[in-house]
């Protein structure tokens, strides 16, 4: 298994349990602020999440916008043969950026926020046009 883990995957799994992690964080906003037995209907009187729990949301929605993206393209790298430092720089910055765009977000800061974001889409462009 460690022989075809590449770099590029690596970052790809490390992504996929940061969405993970920002898919608890809202849920445990609504735990705190419902209890447990709500949380096991149909959730139409829920209540409305904190501003933190809000930006917890908002935050997984964005990941989960661009994990599909670099998803298919650490793939599609790792089926053609595509590794090289760009592609595994590309992954690392998506990853990092991505880690950095959840703190921000978390905590509230825009502009460094929208800064870590860019970070995440250039690592996917470098990753992109090793491709091309």
């Amino acid at each position: 298994r460690r022989d075809v883990m590449t770099i590029e995957l690596t970052m790809l799994l490390w992504s996929v349990i940061l969405a993970f992690v920002l898919i608890m964080i809202p849920a445990s906003d609504a735990l705190r602020l419902n209890g447990v037995l709500p949380l096991f209907g149909n959730r139409g009187n829920l209540q409305p999440p904190s501003p933190w729990g809000g930006r917890a949301q908002r935050a997984a929605a964005n990941m989960f916008e661009s994990l599909p993206l670099f998803a298919a393209l650490v793939l599609i790298a790792h089926v053609t043969g595509t590794s090289s430092p760009t592609t595994i720089l590309g992954a690392q910055l998506f990853f990092w950026g991505r880690v950095a765009h959840a703190i921000f977000y978390l905590a509230g800061i825009p502009y460094l926020r929208t800064g870590a974001w860019v970070v995440a889409v250039v690592g996917m462009g470098m990753i992109v046009g090793e491709l091309l």
